[in-house]
């Protein structure tokens, strides 16, 4: 125990202290906020507070995520096996595999499309809805970046339809983009969490089974955090709402 508070300070030890209930921790940057988090699940399983497998640490980059389980690992030893330490993207293809059939797709599993594969599906759209003729000055980046950011806040082609805007360029390229991709059983990187919170809104009991193993939530970096990510860790953190985010508020 002694081991897990050595060397942090009063205001840094009263966060690592701080066990259930949700907990807000801002700093700026190179203060030792991720210390602090790596620390506090540490201490939850030394004091026996949290089981390592009802841990989830959720951070923004591959990177991010090894490091951090690193850290957990170099404090707790084999428990941090047990516990998930991941990105908001990789947790979610936990989330949804073998379960896209339950949200209407043809097969169970998914193949997720990068970037060069997301350019193919809409340079395909604009070819069937021969944009090339009608709207040469619209171009397929653009049209990628406004799907992006509809996605992340859950806006699909039938809300913009619904909006008076189904007639746009832009929601055709979408609507098409996204017939595409399901036709493939394909998702792009925002589907992964899109998909996710349609999954738990459609199947309650698969939500709560995660709020019953996850009933221990960390964010890292928790100001990069959109819309869809806060609405992923809202719906998981909701049942037990020991939910621990880390940010820097400059």
């Amino acid at each position: 125990m002694s081991d897990i508070l050595n060397g942090l300070n009063p205001q840094q030890k009263e966060a690592v202290m701080h066990t259930t209930g949700p907990l807000l921790i801002l700093a700026g940057a190179g203060s030792g906020k991720t210390r602090v988090l790596t620390h506090r699940i540490a201490y939850l399983i030394e004091t026996g507070v949290a089981n390592p497998e009802n841990i989830l640490a959720l951070t923004f980059t591959n990177k991010a995520a090894k490091e951090m389980k690193e850290r957990v690992s170099s404090l707790t030893g084999a428990a941090a096996e047990k516990m998930l330490v991941t990105t908001f993207h990789s947790a979610c293809v936990k989330f949804l595999k073998n379960r896209m059939t339950l949200l209407g797709y043809k097969r169970k599993n998914f193949v997720i499309y990068d970037t060069s594969e997301q350019k193919k599906v809409i340079k395909q759209a604009f070819d069937t809805l021969n944009f090339r003729e009608n709207y040469r000055e619209i171009k397929e980046s653009d049209v990628l970046n406004f799907i992006s950011k509809q996605k992340e806040t859950m806006t699909y082609p039938e809300d913009l339809e619904q909006q008076g805007y189904g007639g746009h360029p832009y929601t055709l390229a979408y609507k098409e983009y996204e017939k595409i991709l399901k036709k493939n059983n394909a998702l792009d990187f925002d589907d992964l969490l899109c998909k996710t919170i349609q999954l738990f809104e459609a199947y309650p009991r698969i939500l709560e089974s995660y709020q019953e193993r996850f009933k221990f939530i960390m964010v890292d970096e928790y100001q990069d955090t959109n819309l869809v990510q806060f609405k992923i860790v809202s719906m998981l953190a909701e049942k037990y709402q020991n939910l621990c985010v880390v940010g820097d508020d400059d």
